[in-house]
């Protein structure tokens, strides 16, 4: 177990810890967060807090805690969806000494669990609140729905959003770029190729030219081919190929130039490639952002870092995320939460307790030094 007596009072460890265990054996998938929805809302009237539902569809909903009297100044931001599980027979919350292993554990359920163990403690020392917001969201794992419901709905110029950043403020936010690739070619019988033109075998083609461009680009592309599917299935030569491929670019990079630059490889791929017949589409385009480090709000924080005795380095978040969503409707959002980007979506995702614990304190102090 791990050793908690230099926790400062107002943060619970163990209400903290069973939180967490009932977050995490909740089985959450984006569109299906319904049981999480209905267990945290509980948790939350539980400990006394104002809680509110905000639709976001027929069966989902954002539940918001929010200021009672004053307008709000900063809203903390968590998703309560997942991806989906590597393994659903074991997905679940088990611990090895400080850390905790289990679906969700990094990313992010640790910072909801963190953001709400620091309003119930805000709300149980019965003092004036200070005007923050507590926002626990789904969809950020497939459509940002949850985020866009609330951008849409309430003002707020500033949020946190408890992604995993090892505790590392996050003042800068990397753009994001999907792009779907289409191939199509001639169908014909297996057995004789020859007579059509294979759509996945253009792709592939076609692929390696996007790849070395994305690994030679000015721009510092990181990219990831997520799918890759032939159509149709059986025993023929496919003529459709469609290939999905995340993009995130540096904070400062411009999307159009990297869309510009991508429309001229397949153009020129066209007349260098046998029988390429490729088209391209943007699904979703996010820009990156910088926080300036001489905000007001950030120095407030930077004064937490420095009470705790923690490392203040600003560094980029280079996912995408419901921050992106949120900088697109005038909110100005820091990304700050326990757990590791790199342990996220794997099937060994964990998170460090004692993190959770600072993370919980963290939040705490700087509500309550706004």
């Amino acid at each position: 177990m791990t050793n908690t007596h230099n926790v400062p009072a107002g943060i619970r460890p163990e209400r903290v810890r069973n939180l967490l265990r009932d977050l995490v054996n909740i089985y959450s998938p984006s569109g299906k967060e319904e049981e999480i929805l209905e267990y945290t809302e509980q948790y939350l009237k539980g400990q006394g807090l104002p809680v509110t539902r905000q639709k976001v569809d027929e069966n989902r909903f954002n539940l918001l805690v929010l200021p009672q009297e004053e307008e709000m100044d900063i809203c903390f931001v968590g998703h309560l969806d997942t991806v989906t599980a590597y393994d659903l027979d074991n997905f679940g919350f088990y611990e090895k000494e400080d850390t905790i292993y289990g679906l969700g554990t990094a990313d992010m359920k640790a910072g909801c669990a963190a953001m709400i163990e620091a309003f119930a403690a805000l709300y149980h020392q019965g003092d004036k609140l200070p005007p923050v917001g507590l926002a626990l969201v789904v969809g950020e794992e497939e459509d940002n729905s949850g985020a866009r419901t609330l951008a849409r709905e309430y003002s707020f110029p500033w949020s946190l959003v408890g992604e995993p950043t090892n505790l590392t403020v996050c003042l800068s936010h990397y753009g994001y770029l999907e792009v779907l690739v289409r191939t199509q070619g001639k169908r014909a019988h297996s057995s004789m190729p020859e007579l059509g033109q294979n759509a996945i075998e253009t792709m592939l083609k076609l692929l390696l030219r996007v790849t070395a461009y994305a690994t030679t680009s000015t721009h510092g592309l990181v990219y990831n081919i997520r799918e890759l599917s032939g159509f149709p299935s059986g025993f023929v030569v496919p003529d459709t190929c469609e290939a999905y491929i995340d993009l995130h670019l540096p904070p400062n990079s411009k999307i159009d130039t990297l869309k510009t630059e991508l429309e001229h490889l397949v153009d020129t791929a066209h007349k260098e490639i046998p029988g390429l017949d490729a088209t391209l589409r943007f699904e979703e385009a996010h820009v990156g952002y910088s926080i300036s480090h001489e905000r007001p709000l950030v120095k407030k924080l930077q004064q937490v870092f420095l009470k705790m005795s923690l490392p203040w380095e600003p560094q980029d978040f280079r996912s995408h995320s419901d921050a992106n969503v949120l900088w697109t409707d005038g909110v100005d959002p820091i990304i700050l939460g326990p757990g590791r980007l790199e342990d996220a979506h794997t099937p060994e995702e964990s998170v460090s307790f004692a993190q959770v614990l600072q993370a919980a304190q963290i939040y705490l102090d700087f509500a309550l030094i706004l």
